[in-house]
C-alpha cells in the first residue's frame, strides 16, 4: 500500500536565510530580530526555523510600531 501526500501550496518552515528574502532585509537582521524576540523561531535540533505565520505576526509587530509612531 502506498501514501501519496499531496505538495503544500506553501511551505510550512523557512530557514532565516529565506525568511530574511521573504521579508526583503539582511540575513544578519533576521538573527538580530530572533536575539531581541521580535520574531519567533521553532527548533528542529540545532536548526531555527520559521513558521509562515511567525513572519505574518513580525510584520503585524511592525505595522504596529509604526502606527503608534504616526
Amino acid at each position: 500500500m502506498s501514501v501519496t501526500l499531496a505538495a503544500p501550496a506553501e511551505r510550512l518552515l523557512y530557514r532565516p536565510e529565506e525568511a530574511a528574502a521573504a521579508l526583503g532585509i539582511g540575513r544578519s537582521q533576521v538573527y538580530e530580530e530572533i536575539r531581541l524576540g521580535r520574531l519567533q523561531t521553532v527548533r528542529i535540533g540545532r536548526r531555527r526555523l520559521v513558521p509562515p505565520d511567525y513572519i505574518e505576526r513580525y510584520v503585524e509587530l511592525l505595522k504596529s510600531e509604526a502606527e503608534a509612531i504616526a
